[in-house]
């Protein structure tokens, strides 16, 4: 590990991300108009994109949150899905959309799906920033998408590495010889 990481360009600037976070949010208002909509965001790295979200949603929403992850704090996936902090609202017969900061090999969302299908919602929809398909182990596809990105470990506007670069209010990566 070096001293320092060095940041990449910028992929997404603040402006596009909430540029399409508008977009989205219309689209997702059409899909489930006259309904409610349970948002569950997934802490920590999807804090900044649900809000910017929840700021273009036309529809009665409440939020809740889950944590969820098969890493650790390392790069890679572990494969095992821990959950820490599970949703409180009762989701039975709703319409739940999970709002991920990153899909990358599937493993967490695909459990997450299935473990909140288990209590009879309405539907369940995902929503994702980033999508990162090169990297999928699962069969697993977001139904509304941000952003589609290479194999980058990617970093800001929420997603970490190692606890750093959340803040950052723009999306780019760390340089591979750094990781």
């Amino acid at each position: 590990m070096a001293e320092k990481e060095t940041i990449g360009k910028i992929l997404f600037s603040e402006r596009d991300i909430q540029k399409r976070a508008k977009e989205l949010g219309k689209q997702i208002s059409r899909d489930y108009k006259g309904e409610e909509l349970i948002v569950v965001g997934t802490l920590k790295g999807a804090v900044l994109w649900m809000a910017d979200l929840l700021k273009n949603l036309e529809l009665d929403t409440a939020i809740d949150f889950v944590s969820a992850s098969s890493y650790g704090s390392g790069t890679m996936t572990s494969g095992v899905v821990k959950i820490s902090k599970d949703v409180s609202l009762d989701i039975y017969g709703k319409n739940v959309l999970i709002v991920e900061d990153i899909i990358d090999t599937g493993t967490t969302l695909k459990y997450l799906v299935r473990h909140f299908q288990d209590r009879n919602p309405k539907s369940v929809t995902i929503c994702t920033m980033l999508d990162k398909p090169s990297r999928r182990r699962e069969d697993l596809k977001a139904d509304y998408i941000g952003f589609e990105v290479e194999d980058l470990f990617v970093i800001g506007y929420g997603l970490d590495y190692d606890q750093k670069y959340r803040n950052l209010p723009y999306i780019s990566y760390l340089e591979p010889n750094d990781i």
